[in-house]
């Protein structure tokens, strides 16, 4: 059975910000970007709250087993790119990513910032509960939940397989 997929536009996604902003309570002191997916979402959220301090986490995690006797789930993460612990201690940090699906990557990024002695934050414009690993474990803030592959405007050429679309 193929998963579901929904196909938003540039209005769906101002839309998703727009339901955002009112969850916010507090400021944050810094946002540090997942890519690929958080760089879009959070270069809006960025600008409309007015965050300066803007960094991107590039998280690989192996996709062949290392370890026989290991699930590739449960792979370490290796981080290609990440902030200095020095810019996290003591700071609220918005962790921002497009999908929540395993929760892998967000949750990886956010225990590291906890490392740090920083305050993270998590924000994702959709939350799929269904494919989450982290049980009742979820994202501090998002926009939608979902079970769908959702396919964001600035990504509207390929789909769940990377491959292009053609018939849109």
């Amino acid at each position: 059975m193929d998963q579901r997929k929904e196909i938003l536009t540039w209005n769906n996604v101002d839309q998703l910000i727009d339901h955002l902003l009112p969850q916010f309570e507090t400021t944050f002191d810094s946002m540090i970007m997942i890519s690929r997916g958080g760089i879009v979402p959070g270069g809006l959220l960025a600008e409309v709250m007015d965050i300066q301090k803007l960094f991107i986490a590039s998280v690989f995690f192996p996709s062949e087993l290392e370890d026989m006797e290991r699930p590739r789930l449960l792979a370490w993460p290796s981080f290609l790119m990440f902030p200095a612990d020095d810019l996290l201690n003591s700071k609220r940090v918005l962790i921002v990513d497009d999908v929540w699906g395993s929760g892998r990557t967000i949750t990886s990024v956010k225990n590291r910032i906890s490392a740090a002695e920083g305050y993270p934050y998590t924000c994702v414009l959709h939350f799929n509960p269904y494919r989450s690993l982290f049980g009742a474990n979820r994202p501090d803030f998002f926009a939608a939940i979902t079970d769908a592959f959702i396919i964001y405007p600035w990504e509207v050429d390929r789909d769940s397989t990377g491959s292009f679309l053609h018939d849109l």
